[in-house]
């Protein structure tokens, strides 16, 4: 039989031949990684070659890591928006009207109050003089001198009526002066009587106050204490009774006398 050992090569030399092609490889540069070795055909041919994604000095993030770093880059641009917005936003003035002015509102309120009063159908008169009840009376529109003269009272005892006349429509806010001597003077239209000359006698029963201050050593005061003095004792019966008015005295009677009437 016919030996074979001298055809085989020396198992150690091939040992040595493999472990001298391994010592004679070439290394690869430190500090740089080694690609992952292709997979094997087989089975896991599809398996998709993975690389490291991880950077130098860097953890790792997982999906959910990623989802809320998501999430919060996403509110800090929409809170950034908003902020923009906002600073830019311009405030909206209203638009004034046509025609509109700052003037106050006039008070349309009097006037028609004014016209109330006058649709009441009434007249209110001041009735003194010698009468039994003195002082103001409210009658219907219409009434006559006769039916005031009435509602005050009557007339005193002896009183002389014929310097009025009963029958006269009254005017709303007259005076009726009840045993006047004499009816009151009259200043022609647009005639202004000096001061201190009245042009003819003024009646202490019937003048008004503005009357009253024409005469002489008569101011407001004087005037109206004589008017006062009047309604409160029905009138004066002679020209003596000005001494019971305040502010008046035996000097000033005298300088009134010539001018004065009851």
């Amino acid at each position: 039989m016919r030996s074979t050992r001298g055809t085989d090569p020396d198992p150690a030399a091939r040992r040595l031949a493999l472990l001298a092609a391994d010592l004679g490889a070439p290394e690869p540069p430190e500090g740089r990684a080694t690609p992952a070795p292709l997979p094997r055909p087989g089975r896991h041919a599809s398996r998709r070659r993975r690389w490291s994604a991880e950077l130098p000095g860097l953890p790792g993030l997982g999906a959910s890591q990623l989802t809320v770093v998501a999430l919060v880059v996403a509110v800090g641009v929409a809170l950034t928006a908003w902020w923009v917005v906002r600073d830019q936003a311009e405030p909206i003035t209203a638009p004034v009207a046509a025609g509109a002015t700052s003037s106050p509102l006039v008070d349309v309120s009097a006037p028609a109050s004014a016209a109330a009063t006058e649709g009441t159908g009434e007249v209110t008169v001041d009735v003194t003089g010698k009468v039994r009840r003195p002082g103001i009376v409210v009658l219907a529109a219409g009434a006559r001198v006769v039916d005031a003269l009435e509602a005050a009272g009557g007339e005193r005892g002896g009183v002389d009526l014929s310097t009025l006349n009963l029958a006269r429509v009254l005017v709303d806010g007259e005076q009726i002066v009840v045993g006047a001597a004499q009816a009151p003077a009259v200043v022609p239209p647009g005639g202004v009587p000096p001061p201190g000359a009245p042009p003819s006698l003024v009646n202490l029963n019937t003048a008004t106050a503005v009357e009253l201050e024409t005469l002489p050593d008569v101011g407001p005061v004087t005037a109206q204490s004589i008017v006062t003095w009047r309604d409160t004792n029905g009138g004066f019966t002679s020209i003596d009774e000005l001494l019971e008015v305040d502010g008046i005295g035996e000097v000033t009677l005298d300088k009134l006398t010539p001018y004065i009437t009851v």
